[in-house]
């Protein structure tokens, strides 16, 4: 009797301890960190290639864990439930097993393991690999086939998955993990408006970046040469649009080192000069180009200047490279540009902002976080809320901050106060 128990009870340890190894290597495979993975690959470790080969396929590899795990804690769970039913027969048998094995899986199976594998994900993961590996080669087919008996079972219910999809938003993932880093005090806002503007970069468009047309210096290129070379040395911009007629009709962009070459070669005299023929073609680009297709477009064709059209083709603003980085990496100021334009800090805390400044721009200045999907500028955002366009002296309160109108031209907001962010007992009874 007591070789019995000694071998049965050295049995259920066993059969523990492996199902311990597979709880800890599901928690400590799904909180390696897949950046110091990828490292520890190109620099030649074999544990970490093994780590993600197991992550290229998440959802193969968590399958196979669990049905190693669970397979292992019904077979033990029965052996002790039929062990001590020959000693306490009847339900208080089941009862007394059901008690034992609740203990020992909590204990040794679920806390113990996990707690070291959440403290040393990476070791963990690296030392656990190559029995993984070889457990999810072995239950490979068995989990493609619950997946697609799981798929099957959805599908009747409207939820459509293809075998193919991916179960993580790699995107999301690194948004989830900046903001983390950021609330806990690891990530400084700067880093964290860089990292969302690299994130952000697909999922916008030029129009919501563009300078708008009625913002653009352009240069009419029926003026005599010398005035236009004149309007075209006080510009800050090194890049100047021509137009002929009316402004829609762009004929070409001057450049201001096409300017000074072809003055260096007329000797200075700015009357010689064919501004027309000095100027480079327009290149003109839809309103709805995603601002990571434009990136790449400008450095494959090596043009930093683009001109924004809508269906139509009528003109909608402009869009430059530097405009493009901006959105990662916050304004690019040089000698020649203004220090930043409508945003002017009040003694009570509250900001005094034009209306025509973007939302992207305010948020960084002020570290908010103002929605910008429905509207670019402040004043947009106020009309979008508001679904009217607001009288001078109106106010609202929204996205915990209250906006007040100061002026109104036309059918433009030209100026607003907003205050810092609003406790929501505040804002609830404003309301």
């Amino acid at each position: 009797m007591n070789l019995s128990l000694v071998g049965f009870g050295l049995v259920v340890v066993a059969l523990l301890f492996v199902s311990a190894l597979f709880s800890a290597a599901e928690t400590a495979l799904t909180g390696a960190s897949r950046g110091r993975m990828h490292q520890l690959e190109r620099d030649g470790d074999l544990p970490a290639k093994r780590v993600n080969k197991l992550l290229s396929d998440q959802e193969t590899m968590i399958g196979a864990v669990l049905l190693g795990y669970n397979a292992i804690n019904i077979l033990t769970s029965a052996m002790v439930t039929e062990f001590i039913a020959q000693s306490v027969p009847g339900a208080w048998g089941v009862a007394l097993a059901t008690a034992v094995m609740t203990v020992l899986v909590l204990v040794f199976v679920e806390v113990l393991p996990k707690t070291i594998a959440i403290v040393h994900s990476d070791n963990v993961a690296r030392n656990l690999s190559a029995p993984m590996l070889v457990v999810v080669r072995l239950f490979g087919p068995v989990i493609f086939a619950v997946q697609w008996i799981v798929r099957m079972t959805l599908k009747p219910f409207g939820i459509d998955l293809s075998m193919e999809q991916d179960v993580l938003a790699a995107h999301e993932e690194i948004r989830g993990a900046v903001e983390y880093h950021h609330s806990e005090g690891l990530v400084e806002s700067r880093d964290r408006h860089m990292l969302g503007g690299v994130l952000d970069l697909s999922d916008m468009d030029v129009s919501q970046i563009m300078v708008h047309r009625k913002n653009i210096e352009l240069l009419d290129a029926d003026l005599e040469p010398r005035l236009l070379v004149m309007e075209a040395l006080e510009a800050p911009h090194t890049r100047l649009p021509l137009y002929r007629a009316e402004p829609e009709n762009i004929i070409g962009v001057l450049h201001a080192k096409d300017l000074a070459r072809a003055l260096s070669a007329a000797d200075g005299k700015a009357e010689a000069l064919d501004i027309a023929a000095i100027a480079r073609e327009p290149w003109f680009i839809p309103d709805t180009t995603n601002l990571k297709d434009q990136l790449n477009a400008f450095l494959k064709a090596r043009n930093h200047f683009a001109l924004v059209v809508d269906e139509y083709g009528a003109l909608q603003g402009l869009v430059t490279l530097e405009d493009i980085l901006e959105e990662i990496v916050g304004d690019i100021e040089d000698e020649y540009d203004p220090a930043l334009q409508g945003i002017r800090r009040q003694a009570d805390g509250s900001v005094n902002v034009d209306g025509s400044v973007a939302i992207r721009d305010l948020n960084r200045a002020m570290d908010w976080t103002l929605p910008d999907e429905d509207a670019v500028t402040v004043a947009g955002l106020v009309i979008h809320e508001a679904q009217t366009i607001p009288e001078a002296g109106q106010t609202f309160i929204f996205h915990h901050h209250r906006f007040q109108v100061l002026r109104r031209q036309r059918n433009q907001i030209t100026a607003l106060r907003v205050s810092p962010r609003l406790p929501e007992a505040v804002e609830e009874e404003a309301g």
